[in-house]
């Protein structure tokens, strides 16, 4: 994952009441994960960081990386966003990431407890 920029494309709960969330500009949303062990956030009208470290699984099917993935906490600017904001929703499930898979050029994190998927394109 070192050296990959990704923007946000949608959060899907596993609760049927609350759906999928798709960004209206994805570009708002954004992660680049550096190969120094830190990862660079734009989390709407703010930008932030954090450490990660992952562990990749064994090898499985061709064209898909799956593994372990640790978020350090999450240190971001405190401006006010829009009301519709996906900020405090993604900034709130930092901390419950547990895992990735890189499947058909997205980057899908999964939440721990079935806590839902949020799901990365790469950025231009």
């Amino acid at each position: 994952m070192a050296g990959t920029r990704w923007q946000l494309v949608a959060i899907q709960s596993m609760d049927d009441a609350q759906g999928t969330v798709c960004p209206p500009d994805p570009a708002h949303y954004t992660l680049e994960f550096g190969a120094d062990g830190h990862v660079a956030v734009r989390l709407d009208c703010n930008r932030g960081s954090a450490t990660w470290q992952a562990q990749p699984a064994a090898p499985g099917r061709p064209h898909r990386a799956a593994g372990s993935l640790l978020l350090g906490p999450l240190a971001t600017t405190r401006a006010m966003c829009p009301p519709d904001s996906l900020a405090p929703r993604l900034s709130s499930s930092w901390p419950y990431v547990r895992s990735y898979v890189i499947e058909a050029g997205h980057l899908h994190l999964s939440l721990m407890a079935d806590g839902g998927i949020v799901t990365w394109a790469p950025a231009p």
